[in-house]
């Protein structure tokens, strides 16, 4: 698992050897989501409990061997990673903060014993040379994440190793229609069509672009790095004969923006750009150069394992396992899963380029003068859906200030066109104009806003489900089922998602209805 890879900026055709070991020895999936673009920290993963139940544990439990290389949660350091240390591995070496970016000069602990660094020595050869013969074992290198100095002394790009120092020159950030629009290129607007301090963002100059680009390149290079190291664990794999009876998966934690919609380099937005991302599955018995559009995510992923070391299922999960066999796939299109539930808490944060500085001049994201101009900027607490059928593709969300947001990415792949752009509160949702899918707009987003409502605070069969959660006679399998005019009332009188405040973290009292009423038996 890398550490910030896009998806949609094109990391991956500078992987040859994901693609050769990879995408044409296995399935890509392409429309896989994470359901946070944000690192978690070790603080809450310690202090919530799930120290003592996540997925190592529940592993070692069934008499699984667990391995871990590399980053494993933020704020796991040389002061924290023993208070107390992270269980369920039966092998670790950690990456530790304050060198976990810090790429030539990386801290590690191993099986629990003191922080060591490794001055001079890059990071991708650090996390390569401790892998071992597994049976379970993630490899996790916090790359291509931006470089943060271990003295404290600020950010840098990303270092490659000597081979790659050199390539890529030729290189710069796809200029798709959402890349730094402006109102003469883009068919749409997109400081009319676009939400809160979004739209407010500032046009990119030249120099920010450039700046950008650079940025672009430099993970480019530790990207290609990555990629070494795949080709090396495959070779370690077939040098123990067992390449052919071990699955590989590789994906991200979430993805990344640069310059798109005019924001500063980064993550943490609901967009596109930052939730869907790299994954590619592996195994002799998986279809070979295949891709798929099954709906996946990374709650599927614990489910997935199990069914991949051939356990018996773990209770109590969210996800449902990711279709690995070709009759598995085949049998999600007949009733497929559609749906991604995402959200975020927190600020609009600056831009993570290190190449810039605050100057006003530069007319960014970057300058604090500038930043401070961007009304709402310190909003970026938000409720999303992704909702993907034969038929349609969704995106449709809700903001800390109850602004909406709603494209239809099957004509609006960049999604620049908000189709609600006028609905800042739920109470206006009857007086909606257009239609989708047939039927009037007022009565799509009242079924979008009630999928979410049970999403958002779902557990288990509700989060697998969540039109059985509204329709328990277990007739409505989708959005199509759902539009049936016999449930319009139904969902006008659903009580809807919204915030009473904006907030830094989830704090329940502010954050609206909990629960949504499904439709009564007769």
């Amino acid at each position: 698992m890398s550490d910030d890879q896009d998806l949609h900026m094109n990391s991956i055709d500078v992987m040859p050897n994901v693609q050769k070991f990879l995408a044409e020895q296995g399935t890509t999936y392409n429309k896989h989501f994470c359901t946070n673009a944000l690192c978690c920290g070790y603080h809450k993963f310690v202090d919530q409990g799930l120290n003592d139940d996540y997925l190592p544990i529940w592993l070692q439990d069934a008499g699984v061997n667990t391995h871990f290389v590399g980053k494993l949660l933020n704020e796991q350091g040389v002061k924290t990673y023993d208070k107390p240390h992270a269980k369920g591995w039966t092998n670790s070496n950690f990456l530790l903060q304050p060198g976990t970016y810090n790429y030539l000069n990386t801290t590690w602990s191993y099986n629990k014993t003191k922080p060591r660094s490794f001055p001079g020595q890059n990071a991708i050869n650090v996390v390569t040379s401790t892998a071992e013969k597994p049976f379970f074992l993630s490899v996790a290198p916090a790359i291509p994440h931006v470089g943060i100095a271990a003295n404290g002394s600020g950010a840098f790009v990303p270092v490659p190793v000597k081979k790659w120092a050199d390539a890529f020159s030729n290189k710069s950030i796809p200029d798709t229609e959402n890349f730094n629009p402006n109102e003469v290129r883009t068919i749409h607007n997109i400081f009319k069509v676009s939400a809160s301090w979004i739209k407010n963002l500032p046009y990119q100059n030249e120099t920010v672009v450039e700046a950008n680009n650079e940025l672009y390149r430099a993970r480019l290079l530790v990207i290609a790095g990555i990629d070494d190291m795949i080709s090396d664990l495959v070779s370690a794999l077939e040098q123990h004969d067992i390449l052919d009876n071990t699955y590989i998966v590789y994906t991200t934690d979430n993805s990344y923006h640069i310059g798109q919609r005019r924001l500063g380099p980064g993550k943490k937005r609901r967009y596109e750009t930052d939730i869907n991302i790299p994954m590619l599955i592996r195994r002799p018995s998986m279809p070979k150069n295949h891709s798929t559009n099954v709906v996946t995510t990374h709650t599927d992923l614990a489910f997935t394992f199990f069914r991949m070391l051939q356990l018996p299922d773990k209770k109590g999960l969210d996800g449902i396992a990711i279709p690995i066999t070709q009759a598995a796939m085949d049998a999600q299109h007949i009733r497929p899963s559609e749906h991604v539930n995402i959200e975020t808490w927190g600020t609009g944060s600056p831009s993570e380029n290190p190449l810039l500085h605050e100057d006003d001049s530069i007319n960014s994201e970057e300058s604090e003068t500038t930043r401070s101009k961007i009304t709402g900027i310190q909003n970026n607490t938000y409720k999303a859906l992704r909702l993907i059928g034969d038929r349609y593709s969704f995106y449709y969300s809700i903001w800390c200030t109850n602004e909406h947001e709603l494209y239809d990415m099957t004509e609006d792949p960049y999604q620049m066109n908000n189709l609600v752009s006028k609905l800042t509160d739920a109470s206006l949702m009857p007086k909606l104009a257009g239609t989708l899918l047939d039927r009037p707009l007022s009565q799509v987003v009242p079924r979008l806003d009630a999928l979410l409502l049970v999403l958002k605070s779902c557990k288990e069969r509700n989060c697998r489900d969540p039109w059985w959660a509204l329709h328990r006679q277990g007739n409505v399998h989708s959005l199509v089922d759902a539009l049936n005019p016999l449930y319009d009332e139904f969902y006008d009188r659903q009580a809807k998602v919204r915030f009473s405040k904006c907030t830094q973290g989830y704090l329940v009292e502010f954050e609206g209805p909990q629960t949504a009423t499904p439709y009564p038996s007769k």
